[in-house]
């Protein structure tokens, strides 16, 4: 990646979300700067996929606002749209295009970073599946490639549900260094995971919608 992000800030404000008249969190705020991160934690159920959808904008918080460098998400439209980049619990590829015609479809998407779809892939450790169908990679596989969509574009701030899911200890071990790269380049990460992050900033702030 090799770039530094442009200073920004996250902040969301008391808010809250209510799933079948039940609220799952209320009066929940924080600040996410340039380099940090928020590892949102809580058992099944507790909201931590709906709290991500929030911060991305798919949904509105039931109180509350989230706002983009001093800006409401909401009016920012496109823009906080170009600014953050989505990894869901499913991988969200094509499975009727090949790797590499999924990451050319993805970069079109987005503001493109200027890495080679190639190299991305090759980070990925898909290098030599750039023409394989998606349907016929593995589940690993497929995971990786979804998550090559964050190489090749640049968006400062990654919202990742479960990101390690599917993954072996060394696929682990290789987006974990990628998060850390992108956190050391000033980006910043929302994300959810039952299995231990290992980040390198000590800048992390922990959210238990479980508590």
């Amino acid at each position: 990646m090799n770039h530094t992000y442009t200073a920004a800030t996250l902040e969301a404000r008391d808010i809250a979300c209510i799933r079948d008249d039940r609220t799952l969190f209320d009066k929940l705020s924080f600040t996410l700067e340039a380099g940090q991160a928020v590892l949102v934690e809580g058992r099944n159920g507790s909201g931590k996929t709906s709290l991500l959808r929030i911060l991305c904008g798919i949904r509105q918080p039931d109180e509350g606002t989230i706002h983009w460098n001093g800006g409401d998400i909401y009016r920012l439209a496109t823009g906080y749209n170009a600014a953050t980049a989505w990894v869901g619990h499913k991988d969200g590829i094509k499975l009727e295009l090949s790797a590499e015609e999924n990451l050319v479809f993805a970069r079109s998407l987005g503001t493109p970073s200027g890495l080679e779809i190639s190299d991305a892939l090759e980070a990925m450790e898909l290098g030599g599946f750039d023409d394989v169908i998606a349907i016929n990679l593995s589940a690993g596989q497929k995971r990786r490639l979804a998550l090559a969509r964050l190489l090749v574009t640049r968006s400062p701030l990654w919202i990742l549900d479960e990101p390690f899911t599917s993954l072996d200890t060394h696929g682990i071990s290789l987006i974990e260094n990628m998060i850390n790269i992108h956190l050391a380049d000033g980006g910043m990460l929302a994300v959810t995971s039952h299995h231990p992050v290992g980040l390198d900033s000590a800048d992390i702030t922990r959210i238990n919608l479980s508590e």
